[in-house]
């Protein structure tokens, strides 16, 4: 592995050295890996978790301060504290956000038929009557379980 790196131009003593570009919650999952197999990592899911809490914090200062750069990178930090807790239980990042972009996808159109049989679409209706059937499609997935 050292001497293909090396063959690459890649330092071989860099443990994150090339890891390629890719679909950024997959790349950010390598990332993890291999830090943690040199022991930067949390021990369990439970420190995942509380850098996850602390990370929202920081989005909430940022967004409190106005300030455009400190929300993108704060954002970005509280993104990958969270492909780090997928990793730390076990679970792909990029499978799991693309499972849950077609949930609300599904939902939301389910929403949309609802409005429809009541003769109205999401740009004539309210943010309340839409989240309230939101919440009904969400128990009716709930019970079919």
């Amino acid at each position: 592995k050292a001497a293909e790196k090396a063959a690459k131009g890649v330092p071989a003593d860099r443990i994150l050295a090339g890891i390629k570009p890719g679909p950024a919650l997959a790349r950010a999952q390598k990332v993890g890996t291999k830090a943690a197999k040199v022991g930067f990592d949390w021990p369990d899911w439970q420190g995942s978790f509380a850098k996850i809490e602390e990370e929202v914090g920081e989005v909430k200062g940022a967004i409190a301060s106005g300030d455009r750069e400190a929300m993108r990178a704060e954002l970005g930090d509280l993104l990958f504290a969270c492909v780090n807790l997928a990793r730390k239980l076990e679970l792909d990042a990029e499978q799991t956000l693309v499972d849950a972009t077609q949930k609300f996808q599904r939902r939301f159109e389910r929403v949309e038929d609802e409005l429809t049989s009541r003769g109205k679409t999401p740009r004539t209706s309210t943010l309340e009557e839409m989240d309230a059937i939101w919440n009904a499609v969400k128990v009716v997935e709930s019970e079919s379980r």
